[in-house]
Formats: C-alpha cells, sequence, structure tokens
C-alpha cells in the first residue's frame, strides 16, 4: 500500500533488534551491514484515495543506513 506520513512518528518503541529480526539477511544483503532494529509507532498517514488516517507504522532502521521499509500495520 502506497501512503504518505505527514509530520512525526510518535511512541516510538523497538520490536527486535539483530538477530532477533526475522528477514536480518535479506535486509544486510538489500542495505548492508548495520545494527538493524525493527521498530514502531504512531503517525498520520494519507492513504491513496486521498484520507487522513492515524496509523500504526512498522520499520527497519540501522545506524548509518536509516529508516527503510515503512508499513501501516493498523489504522486506527
Amino acid at each position: 500500500m502506497r501512503f504518505e506520513i505527514l509530520g512525526q512518528i510518535t511512541e516510538i518503541e523497538t520490536i527486535a533488534v539483530g538477530s532477533g529480526i526475522r528477514e536480518i539477511a535479506r535486509l544486510r544483503r538489500a542495505y548492508g551491514r548495520g545494527r538493524w532494529r525493527k521498530r514502531k509507532g504512531m503517525g498520520s498517514v494519507r492513504l491513496p484515495d486521498g484520507q487522513l488516517r492515524l496509523a500504526e507504522i512498522h520499520w527497519y532502521e540501522a545506524t548509518g543506513i536509516g529508516r527503510r521499509e515503512y508499513k501501516i500495520k493498523q489504522l486506527l
């Protein structure tokens, strides 16, 4: 699903780190080695049909690489 994140993501929590991430091998192949973390937070998003909604967003991030692969897990 394509969407646009509006403003800042709040209530950020770490879900998994390093080998606790199921897709760690794929992330390292695609983006490089780093201290990978799977994180989640709350943020406002604009959906493809133009709706503005609050959503729980998950993503992966690593120091020096940044945030990658955002996905909406739940619309609130």
